[in-house]
């Protein structure tokens, strides 16, 4: 025998509520994005590690519209900091890319890629054509495969929802999903 069940989204925020029916489609609309997303990480921070990454140039010549320029001009000064920087961004990369493709951590995977694409959006302030580029998109998609517990369909985090630890310590769940 066969059940269905109505997919269903809810919310209540600020005294709106809002609901919708997705088409049960959408799960594999998500997998498919987290695994897209996931690859696009990976293979950036892969390319990075093995083909030789400074953020130098990017950072010291950030467009002086952009109200970043100072901070990010001064980062490139510090020989400290791009060492640091270096080896940040791609190991990061890499990092959130393997988590989305598994699944596991997703929730803190696509905060940090959110976070990098809106480091790397005030870095390419290009707003000739208006505030939304691809940075600004790409952190839109991560956001999104957060707060759609995208982890949750044939990933990890759907298996490690259920172990004890997480009974314990709920709020792992705010890093699972």
């Amino acid at each position: 025998m066969m059940t269905t069940t109505i997919n269903r989204l809810e919310s209540r925020l600020g005294g709106v509520s809002v609901d919708g029916r997705p088409h049960q489609l959408s799960v594999w609309a998500i997998f498919g994005l987290r695994l897209v997303m996931g690859w696009v990480m990976l293979s950036a921070g892969f390319g990075k590690l093995t083909e030789g990454f400074s953020a130098y140039g990017y950072l010291a010549n950030v467009d002086p519209a952009s109200p970043a320029s100072g901070l990010y001009g001064a980062m490139a000064e510090s020989a400290a900091l791009m060492g640091a920087i270096d080896v940040i961004v791609p190991a990061t990369q890499v990092l959130i890319g393997l988590a989305l493709v598994a699944g596991v951590f997703v929730r803190l995977a696509a905060l940090g890629a959110a976070t990098q694409m809106a480091l790397f959006y005030f870095g390419s302030w290009d707003v000739a054509g208006g505030l939304v580029n691809s940075q600004f998109v790409y952190a839109a998609v991560f956001l999104a495969l957060g707060a759609l517990a995208a982890g949750r369909i044939l990933g990890v985090d759907r298996y490690l929802e259920d172990r004890p630890i997480v009974e314990r310590y709920p709020k792992l769940r705010y890093l699972l999903g």
